[in-house]
């Protein structure tokens, strides 16, 4: 009997023909970064209504705002201003992004959090729970609706970082934009999957005379030699 095994990267093509990937987060890490969160909220508050108390109906009607703005503004804060990351999300290494990878704005952070409270019907983030548990992506009713996931924050190792290579001149002149295009596909090696390179290489197989990976090899050392490595 075989078992399949959950797939949680996350794959995702760039118009310009880049493939990214990221890998998602389920739902236990999400709920230990919101349970890391509500008790930072929680803190943070009692520590004020401690102060606030001294202001009799005062103090209470300013507790009351700033539970308002801790429980609705305090993510959309984080996520807009502090790279898709909460305080809880950051101490779990997650982040919140779009659908495309790219950085959640303004607009999607609040409708997703919005819909928090659909997420807890109807009781204890009950419909969140489950329809990140049912979706491929882990995605709850919020993040349906703003076209979020969450993903977890890895260190991206920029293109100063080559792969290695030998170093090769081109078999003929070449004009500037096939130079451009070789040094990006060195450049940007980690940023295409395995499979978009090998695609990329077989386009140029008739020039390099080439086939799989030593065609993937070749034009990365003509991209280094452009580069002027040795």
């Amino acid at each position: 009997m075989s078992l399949v095994q959950l797939d949680t990267v996350y794959h995702v093509e760039t118009p310009e023909g880049i493939d990214l990937q990221a890998q998602l987060a389920g739902p236990v890490a999400r709920i230990l970064a919101y349970a890391v969160d509500v008790s930072i909220r929680s803190v943070v508050l009692t520590i004020a209504s401690i102060f606030l108390a001294l202001a009799d109906n005062a103090g209470v009607g300013i507790t009351l705002i700033l539970a308002f703005l801790l429980e609705w503004l305090y993510p959309v804060f984080f996520e807009v201003l502090r790279n898709g990351q909460t305080p809880g999300k950051k101490y779990l290494g997650l982040t919140v992004v779009n659908d495309d990878l790219t950085a959640i704005g303004l607009g999607s952070s609040v409708l997703r959090n919005l819909l928090r409270f659909a997420d807890f019907l109807p009781f204890g983030y009950i419909t969140g729970l489950v329809s990140m548990t049912v979706t491929k992506k882990f995605q709850r009713l919020g993040d349906l609706a703003a076209g979020s996931i969450v993903i977890y924050q890895t260190d991206q190792q920029h293109t100063s970082q080559l792969p290695e290579c030998h170093s090769s001149p081109p078999p003929m002149v070449l004009a500037l934009e096939d130079q451009t295009a070789l040094i990006n596909f060195i450049e940007r090696h980690h940023e295409l999957s395995p499979d978009r390179q090998q695609e990329l290489a077989d386009i140029l197989q008739e020039v390099t005379h080439k086939r799989g990976k030593e065609s993937i090899a070749y034009l990365r050392g003509i991209g280094a030699w452009l580069l002027g490595v040795k």
